[in-house]
């Protein structure tokens, strides 16, 4: 991991930058953290993670004026290259002989072959928890820095996805790469006479620990204020990121469409919105933020009296409150533009008092194993959404516990340890 300024003076005490031996909590792991210049973060993790990387697998690009692959971008991706390097030099430095190395997501993906080069001994694995984008849309990167991130992923022994359709989509960008052979009945490829597994493995919640956290007392004080701002009225929930590709202001209009639509629901629903700050180092993520809270405001100013406020909208970051409007929710609206997986979707299930109708993206990973009990929705269709939130709302209630009850089961099947466990073994078979 990346030092953040707190622990970058803490983990000074100890000169290779373990936080463990500078007296931290870190459950007795030990944890390394590594000293990248400021500069040189900023513009791998900003400029090229969050900015480029983050856009092309979620298609969230304009893309009549974006992006634009200059020489300041080559200047960012040689940073991206260098904080890559530190991560491999350090794995290649602290790792055993024959050891198995998991590497996580799109910040690090030309990790696997920095470090297959420098300890080719060891058994390497990749884990996206992104999206991939189609070949179409991953040609949008400059040439030579696709095939970069192709060839960087392919140094792992194998490379993992919360969905089918991302890994397929991982295959069929490397069948892109010469002197790359795609085997899709093996679900392989094979370059330069190594070859890579590309497997999908779903990440579940742990329910047990999960309705544990549910019940804690901060739990129980933000629900009841929430029933109390909702005043005995249905709720609609979501809880994400202020993040592009969650979609949040089109959930907004979602619901001002149905409330327009449906009048009868005026007065007799409130949509609670959580939508926590993300990244607002980036000018584009404080824009999203602030339109969210234009579009609340003017749902408000349409269809608010003085007893009735329509969106409850909160921007602040709040655990407790998340796991209270899971568990007092009588529909979920989890839209996405495009989500590697999307852990709201599973968790609201898994704690809900009385059940929850999920209201889902056809987009969201979470889709392949929650779809067929939920509503599924084209995230770009307001109207369909609407329309969605409607039969939601109107979902007889023993039907909506029986749907709810199978959710919870299909998103605590592949608890995190079994998750992780899953893709050790891949590594271990060889």
């Amino acid at each position: 991991a990346a030092l953040s300024d707190a622990d970058r003076m803490a983990a000074q005490q100890d000169p290779h930058g373990r936080l463990d031996l500078a007296g931290h909590d870190t459950g007795g792991h030990p944890v390394r953290m590594l000293r990248i210049d400021r500069g040189i973060f900023h513009r791998a993790y900003n400029d090229v993670a969050n900015s480029t990387l983050w856009f092309v697998h979620h298609l969230l690009y304009d893309t009549a004026r974006e992006p634009v692959f200059d020489a300041e971008f080559r200047r960012d991706w040689r940073a991206y290259l260098a904080y890559n390097a530190a991560f491999a030099q350090a794995l290649a430095e602290d790792a055993p002989p024959g050891a198995r190395v998991l590497v996580q997501d799109y910040h690090l993906t030309l990790v696997p072959r920095l470090l297959r080069d420098l300890r080719p001994d060891l058994a390497i694995g990749h884990f996206s928890h992104t999206p991939w984008a189609p070949p179409e849309y991953f040609a949008l990167l400059p040439t030579e820095i696709g095939h970069q991130i192709l060839d960087g992923l392919l140094g792992s022994d194998s490379v993992g996805f919360h969905s089918r359709r991302w890994a397929d989509a991982f295959l069929a960008c490397a069948a892109t790469l010469p002197g790359a052979q795609v085997h899709w009945s093996e679900r392989t490829v094979t370059r330069s006479g190594r070859t890579t597994r590309v497997g999908v493995f779903p990440l579940g919640v742990d329910a047990v620990d999960l309705r544990r956290r549910a019940q804690g007392a901060d739990v129980a004080l933000r629900r009841q204020g929430l029933l109390d701002s909702a005043g005995g009225r249905r709720i609609i929930a979501r809880v994400d990121r202020t993040e592009l590709s969650k979609n949040i202001v089109r959930g907004l209009l979602a619901y001002r469409e149905l409330l327009r639509r449906h009048p009868e629901w005026c007065g007799q629903v409130v949509h609670v919105a959580l939508a926590y700050p993300s990244r607002h180092d980036l000018p584009a993520y404080r824009e999203y933020t602030a339109s969210i809270q234009r579009a609340a405001d003017e749902i408000d100013d349409e269809f608010g009296t003085e007893a009735w406020r329509p969106v409850l909208l909160s921007v602040r970051d709040d655990f407790p409150a998340s796991l209270a409007a899971y568990r007092v929710a009588d529909v979920m609206l989890v839209n996405p533009l495009r989500d590697g997986m999307n852990l709201v979707a599973k968790e609201a299930p898994v704690v809900s008092d009385d059940g929850v109708v999920l209201v889902l993206s056809r987009e969201a990973g979470a889709a392949d194993e929650l779809g067929a009990d939920a509503f599924v929705v084209n995230p770009y269709d307001v109207s369909e959404t609407a329309e969605a939130l409607h039969a939601a709302l109107l979902l007889d209630p023993d039907e909506r516990r029986t749907r709810s009850h199978r959710l919870a089961e299909a998103a605590s099947a592949a608890r995190p340890d079994r998750w992780l466990a899953a893709q050790l073994e891949t590594l271990a078979a060889g």
